[in-house]
């Protein structure tokens, strides 16, 4: 294997056959010590984040494919902590796509002025560049487009994508009593026609979910989703 990326949640590795293997790690994006799924540096450590992060994953991708939701996953090890993906290549230098269903974090902070906290959502598609340095700005799919980034042929199926993606996560947390509130996706442009498909993963990390207005943390939120 070839470290190709180190990332703030995961370190990505090169196989020989031309497939990647996603490490999962322990940490977690946010800041002073306190878990955001929407922030840029990695805030805290929580021991075994990523094994239940990955265990999440597997649960929802493998959910995503018996539904032909296309996506890059292609098995993965909860002992190692890995998954093993099928290449992607990025839109531009990597975009995330944000799913709201209640007005929390940023959202609520930029439109604080009409928006209250919680207010119901309508799955709200946001789409932010990642970029770091500054702080993952907003982005139209006219600009999306007009910077080469991807046409809006393409955003449109991001979008419709992500809806269906992230009712099913909301159904599937339902099933348990919790709500979710905001999701965090990411996607690619796979195999040899370039079809958008879901990358990364989807777990604790990457969603707020609450239970009787109560924010659950990510292994707790593992916990509950996988009890039987």
């Amino acid at each position: 294997m070839n470290l190709v990326y180190k990332g703030k949640t995961k370190d990505v590795y090169a196989l020989e056959n031309g497939n990647y293997l996603l490490k999962f790690k322990d940490e977690v994006t946010g800041e002073n010590g306190v878990f955001d799924p929407g922030a840029n540096t990695v805030g805290l450590t929580i021991e075994g984040m990523g094994k239940s992060g990955l265990r999440l994953t597997k649960f929802f991708f493998e959910k995503l494919k018996d539904l032909d939701i296309p996506t890059h996953y292609i098995n993965s090890s909860i002992e190692d902590a890995t998954m093993t993906v099928l290449p992607a290549k990025m839109f531009g230098k990597g975009v995330e796509v944000i799913c709201r269903y209640r007005a929390v974090g940023s959202f609520l902070r930029r439109y604080g002025l009409y928006a209250k906290e919680g207010q119901v959502l309508d799955a709200y598609v946001e789409v932010t560049l990642k970029d770091d340095l500054r702080n993952d700005p907003l982005i139209t799919n006219e600009a999306l487009e007009m910077l080469g980034i991807m046409t809006k042929k393409e955003y449109d199926v991001l979008v419709e994508l992500t809806k269906r993606i992230g009712n099913i996560v909301k159904d599937e947390l339902a099933k348990k009593g919790l709500e979710l509130y905001d999701i965090k996706f990411e996607f690619g442009r796979v195999g040899d026609d370039n079809h958008i498909a879901l990358i990364d993963e989807i777990s604790g990390g990457n969603m707020r979910a609450y239970k009787d207005g109560e924010y659950i943390e990510p292994l707790k939120l593992e916990e509950l989703m996988m009890k039987n």
